[in-house]
């Protein structure tokens, strides 16, 4: 097969859209250069050839299915499948990969993978799990390695690249990989992410509208500059004094208590806490009566419990800065119990004060003088690090389809965080009807974050997305499985798009989908 060794050659429309120059010249990138692309006859190790401006591709090689590990990493990456590898880093530091299924494999569309905490990371899992539905995908560490955040200090441009221009850049670099391998676009591309990948999707829609025909947000970290603080103060209430300390191995017997006072609101019991916003639970009614015991709870673990519940609110007017955890969660809260985990400490040290010797246990939260400057670090950060703008009117116009969701029992990301996004695009929308057009939020009973917990917590997003983009057909519900010890399904449950809930039939297994109904409770 005769190779093309035609330089794909990109005019100063997509320097600018890498640059950041202007977002609505950015936006016209992908008409221009999607003709431009030369192919190489699917050729993988052709592909070390493009001339790609502001990017250097450092690798292309065809690879089959055993195992290997991506140097400058320790994880071991096992294939689905044969596929073409590339690699390569966009100026000035952001790395990325692009993987295909051979051609006769590929299913015409692709898959960017979003990252979660602070990125610094290729996700090959998510990569993976793309294959093999047969996409072509990519994953880009955002700008950075490592995920301390120290890599901010004194480099503003770098937390530009993490938040936002590195999604977008990995995007445009790989469709044109992509054409150039395939000789043509994907007829359909999606992202996927959780966490810090779902506020990376929602940062495409807003920003770089074009990108997607469709995105994936789950549990999406889209308001760091209120979600940091808000994540350290559990962390900082718990160890103020030590009476406030709950030892770990209360947690589940917190959680046991909650469950056991809400679990029947929703009219079934089984476990799970159905809307933990109608949940009574009061901490003190596990409080001990004579001292300390592992069943019950002291006077300054109430407190806490209390304090974790209530979020983080400002001390002179009492107005909720990040909303709390929820009832049915709490055998989780041993990431923020412990001590303060390195994310909001990023935030604070690196991105906002400068500080590497920042103390944490030394920042009183509940000083108005420190509350003024979370509401200054706020101001200052936000345009950069927020995904939060409710007009996604862009990516509506475009046909643009997102589904969001978010585990009740999360107890990294407050789930009300997602209520909250949701209804102020609804509100500017002009309520749920038009909202659901283009933009459904799925809220997932006792799933943890990204996953796990006592509820259904494993559902395929990604072909109701696909369902909704290509056939016109929305999800009027998602089915959620939960897999018991011995990992078989032991449950199914439909997730129901907000503010619809899940409504028992009346009769019927209550461990079977089928038996319920999607029910709007306004």
């Amino acid at each position: 097969m005769k190779t093309k060794w035609i330089d794909i050659l990109i005019t100063g429309i997509l320097l600018a859209s890498l640059a950041g120059v202007s977002e609505a010249f950015a936006q016209s990138t992908m008409f221009v250069w999607q003709g431009a692309a030369a192919q190489v006859d699917g050729i993988c190790e052709n592909l070390r050839f493009l001339s790609l401006l502001q990017t250097t591709i450092t690798l292309a090689e065809s690879r089959d299915e055993q195992p290997f590990i991506p140097q400058g990493t320790s994880e071991k990456v096992v294939p689905p499948m044969q596929f073409c590898r590339v690699a390569g880093v966009i100026d000035p530091e952001i790395r990325f990969e692009v993987w295909m299924p051979v051609p006769a494999n590929w299913n015409g569309k692709f898959n960017g993978i979003g990252n979660g905490g602070l990125a610094g990371f290729i996700n090959y899992s998510g990569m993976s799990a793309a294959l093999t539905r047969n996409y072509a995908t990519a994953s880009t560490d955002t700008g950075h390695q490592g995920g301390n955040g120290s890599w901010a200090l004194g480099r503003p441009e770098l937390l530009v690249d993490f938040a936002s221009r590195g999604i977008h850049a990995m995007t445009l670099v790989a469709k044109m990989i992509i054409q150039a391998y395939y000789g043509m676009a994907p007829q359909y591309s999606y992202f996927t992410g959780c966490s810090g990948g779902g506020g990376q999707g929602l940062s495409e829609a807003q920003r770089y509208p074009l990108d997607y025909n469709g995105i994936v947000s789950g549990a999406p970290a889209n308001y760091p500059t209120r979600m940091w603080p808000g994540e350290l103060w559990p962390a900082w209430f718990t160890h103020k004094d030590p009476a406030n300390l709950i030892p770990p191995n209360k947690l589940t017997m917190i959680q046991s208590a909650a469950i056991r006072a809400c679990d029947s609101d929703d009219g079934v019991k089984d476990g799970i806490i159905r809307d933990p916003r109608t949940c009574k639970f009061d901490p003190m009614s596990i409080q001990c009566r004579d001292g300390d015991a592992p069943d019950c709870l002291t006077e300054g673990q109430v407190a806490s419990v209390k304090a974790i519940y209530g979020g983080l609110k400002d001390p002179t007017t009492g107005r909720q800065f990040w909303p709390g955890f929820e009832p049915g969660g709490e055998a989780a809260w041993d990431s923020h119990i412990g001590g303060a985990f390195g994310t909001p400490l990023a935030y604070f040290k690196y991105f906002y004060l400068g500080d590497p010797g920042w103390d944490w246990k030394g920042f009183d939260m509940t000083d108005p003088r420190n509350m003024q400057l979370m509401y200054d670090a706020d101001a200052k950060l936000r345009s950069v690090l927020n995904s939060n703008d409710p007009d996604i009117n862009s990516f509506k116009r475009a046909g643009g389809k997102l589904i969001m969701y978010h585990g009740w029992a999360d107890s990294f990301i407050a789930p009300r965080n997602s209520i909250a996004y949701y209804e102020s695009v609804s509100a500017l929308q002009g309520g749920e009807k038009p909202t659901n057009d283009f933009f459904r939020l799925f809220m997932a009973p006792g799933m943890m974050h990204c996953g796990g917990g006592n509820g259904p917590n494993t559902f395929d997003a990604l072909t109701a997305l696909e369902s909704w983009v290509e056939k016109g057909q929305p999800p009027a519900s998602i089915t959620a499985f939960h897999t018991g010890p011995d990992e078989k399904t032991d449950r199914t449950r439909p997730l129901c798009p907000y503010p619809q809930v899940e409504l028992y039939k009346g009769t019927g297994d209550i461990n079977d989908a089928a038996s319920f109904t999607c029910w709007n409770p306004k």
